[in-house]
Order: structure tokens, then sequence, then C-alpha cells
């Protein structure tokens, strides 16, 4: 039988208890004052530099919350060494564009006039199906709408688009769309569905696509954007 009591309570000092509560209670008001002086208004996406940072002041905060121990000027004193390298390193990024690439990434093309920049697609940062997932949710349906993509060292995608009487035939990226289908059975123009490139006819037994030499091929679309 599991024994309860021993997983929840086992060894607790009740006298404790009230301490861990006062802790608790200044390393969550230290964590805001701290995360406030590092400059930040609030949190979206973070970059890896970042993250490290926020795991550094977990583990500091965490641990004086309920061992006692562990007084809390110790992780005041991390607090204080953690933020203020944070600004030295902020300020020689600033300085710097080679350090910060390396601390925090680059701009990553995605899309150049219509299809896939496929001079990157050995980056795994992020999958081809990521790609699609964060178009979709700019509202794109298809890459022919898109003049400009490119992934922020954040994770988000910045996009710009064609005017809608400049909207190019392109790749679908709904799944009701994206399907391969038979170049000799359909006209065209066709997608390829690797790269994007579009031809508006493919010559019987040529059905490589010139850009990236893959095979498979979509209907390609010219909606204008809704």
């Amino acid at each position: 039988m599991i024994n309860l009591e021993k997983i929840f309570a086992d060894g607790i000092d009740t006298s404790f208890l009230l301490e861990i509560g006062l802790r608790s209670a200044i390393m969550f008001l230290l964590i805001l004052t701290i995360l406030r002086l590092s400059g930040r208004r609030g949190v979206r996406q973070l970059t890896l530099f970042e993250v490290a940072i926020i795991i550094g002041l977990g583990s500091a905060a965490g641990d004086p919350m309920f061992q006692e121990d562990i007084p809390i000027f110790y992780a005041v004193v991390v607090f204080i060494c953690v933020i203020a390298i944070y600004k030295m390193i902020t300020w020689i990024t600033s300085k710097s564009e080679k350090v910060a690439q390396m601390l925090e990434g680059k701009v990553l093309p995605v899309v150049k006039d219509g299809v896939f920049d496929i001079k990157n697609e050995n980056d795994n940062t992020f999958s081809r199906m990521e790609f699609f997932s964060e178009l979709r949710n700019l509202n794109v349906e298809h890459l022919g709408q898109v003049k400009e993509g490119v992934l922020e060292v954040d994770g988000t995608m910045s996009v710009l688009f064609y005017p809608d009487e400049e909207t190019k035939y392109g790749l679908p990226l709904f799944p009701s769309s994206y399907k391969e289908v038979d170049i000799n059975m359909n006209e065209g123009p066709f997608a390829c569905m690797h790269c994007g490139n579009v031809l508006t006819q493919i010559i019987d037994g040529m059905p490589h696509c010139p850009r990236c030499k893959r095979t498979k091929w979509a209907k390609a679309m010219n909606s204008k954007r809704v």
C-alpha cells in the first residue's frame, strides 16, 4: 500500500512552516525586483542568454525558500552577481556584433520573394513544419503573399507582405491545400513542396524542381490576403 502520509508529510517540522511562507514571500519579491532591474518590461520569447539568467535566478531563489540552513543573504549575493554579469554582457553585446551573435544567435532568413530560403535549410533552429505553423499564425495562406520573412533571435517570425496587386502564385501552407498532385493529371502552375519554387508548367519527363531537385509538387495558389 502507498503511504500517502509518508509521501506528503513525513518529517515535517510544523514550527518551520511559517518561516517557509515568509522566506517564499521575500524571495518572490526579490525575484520581481531583480527582473525589473534587468530592464525588461515583460516576457515574450526569451533568448538563450536570458533563459540562462532565469534558470540561474530560479535556482538561487528556490533553495532558500524551504531550506533552513541556507540564509536568504546568500541568495541576495547571487542575485547581485547575476544581474551585474547580465548588465555587463548586455553592454558588451551592444558594442560587439560578433559577441551578440555568439550569445543570442542571428536573424535567420526564411522566405525571400515568395520561396523558402534553402541556403539555410541545414540550420536546425526550426523544422519546415514549424515555419508553416508560424506563417499560418500570421494569416499567410501561401508563400506567394510573402515578400520576405525572417526568424528573429527570440524565436518570433517577422514578415513583409506583397501588396494585393503584386501577389504571386505560391506554395499553399494549410493542410487542406498542401497536398501532392500528379503533375501529368493537373494543370499548372505547380509549387515545389520543399522550397516553394513555382513553375507554370512542367515538361514531361522532368519532374525535378530546378531549384532544390525535389520531385513533389502541390497546386500553387495566388489568392489575395484577407
